[in-house]
């Protein structure tokens, strides 16, 4: 099979969905990888690393996507990308249509197979190819949050760790998952004072095991929500619910209530954020303001920090890539169910169910479509 890499084009990202290590496994399995010159010079992987892998440097996007039978990426297909997809090609990438109606409609009409890494599942019911980049992403927040606060960035002028005599800042943390948990364990290895809201009893639980009193837990509901977001100087937006848009936890009108100059942070924006007056930006324009307080909701976070972003989400995806390649996205998807759970559109149809909600579009069941 043809395998190709083209150049992340959307603003800001620096990785790319292949290293040199893992074209060099793909080649051994017998498969042909393609890569876009300068793909992976924003990652520290010049072109002289893929030829001696054994890739094929093609001098443009328009030759990769008109060449590869299977396109691996990082990000979403921006337009111009999705112009390029055609009738029975395979994309692998970051697709997040729950927010995103355009994207959607276009990998539709283009009549590729187009399977999500962050809908893909485990035996466990995690999200193995999501799960990297929710590590990632957990620990930058409170980095990005501390710049936030930063008087001279708008912020509070609150030092996460506080002095002695001054104390620290209140860090709530919204959800106990991947990003959550990294989140809260970065922030409170700052210094900061930090409580973490879920719903799960039994995460909850198992937060308190593992972490004891590094941070504060407490069951969310919204007037516990409510009370902690008024008393905080940084909130961090970090729950998810797979393949669907995320929910609003934080009203406008909350923000009129809490301290002027607190930050909010939200790592759920790729799926439309989770609190109301959250928009996307980008590394180069991150931060904005609403009613006195700052929002930083930079749509891809792990880009900031490319190349431990670009090998941990390789370490993850290359066994399906290559499962893929070696059987075809057919009966790689029969025999995985897993994997299964990660094809989104098929042919002309949606084939996931929480995207089809969000946006209000029939779906096709994934096990039909591996029939169609």
């Amino acid at each position: 099979m043809k395998i190709g890499c083209p150049k992340e084009i959307k603003p800001q990202e620096f990785r790319v969905g292949l290293t040199p290590n893992a074209a060099r496994e793909a080649i051994a399995h017998g498969h042909e990888v393609l890569v876009e010159t300068g793909a992976g010079a924003g990652s520290g992987f010049d072109d002289a690393a893929y030829v001696d892998a054994g890739v094929t440097i093609l001098a443009t996007a328009d030759e990769v996507f008109a060449q590869a039978d299977l396109i691996v990426k990082v990000k979403e297909p921006q337009a111009a990308e999705r112009k390029k997809l055609r009738d029975g090609q395979v994309l692998f990438t970051y697709l997040h249509l729950a927010p995103d109606p355009d994207q959607t409609k276009d990998l539709m009409d283009s009549g590729c197979t187009a399977i999500a890494y962050e809908t893909v599942t485990d035996a466990t019911g995690g999200l193995p190819l999501l799960a990297p980049m929710s590590e990632v992403a957990g620990r930058l927040a409170p980095q990005v949050g501390a710049w936030t606060l930063q008087k001279a960035n708008g912020g509070r002028g609150v030092l996460m760790g506080g002095v002695p005599g001054v104390g620290p800042a209140r860090v709530v943390v919204i959800g106990g998952g991947v990003v959550g948990t990294h989140a809260a364990r970065i922030a409170a290895g700052m210094g900061a004072d930090v409580t973490v809201l879920d719903r799960s009893l039994s995460r909850l639980k198992y937060l308190d095991d593992v972490f004891g009193r590094t941070f504060k837990n407490q069951f969310s509901t919204p007037g516990a929500t409510a009370e902690l977001v008024e008393q905080a100087d940084l909130v961090i937006g970090a729950v998810l619910i797979p393949g669907a848009a995320a929910p609003k936890l934080i009203s406008r009108a909350q923000l009129s209530k809490m301290k002027p100059g607190a930050a909010l942070v939200d790592v759920a924006i790729d799926q439309g954020g989770c609190f109301e007056t959250s928009h996307a930006t980008t590394h180069a324009d991150p931060i904005y303001e609403v009613d006195g307080i700052m929002h930083y909701c930079v749509a891809n976070m792990p880009g900031a920090v490319a190349r431990t972003s670009t090998i941990a989400l390789t370490n993850a995806t290359l066994p399906f890539l290559l499962s893929l390649a070696d059987k075809g996205w057919r009966e790689a998807l029969t025999e995985d169910p897993h994997l299964l759970n990660g094809l989104n559109v098929h042919a002309g149809r949606l084939t996931n169910y929480a995207v089809g909600k969000a946006l209000g579009i029939d779906v096709l069941s994934p096990t039909l479509a591996l029939k169609a």
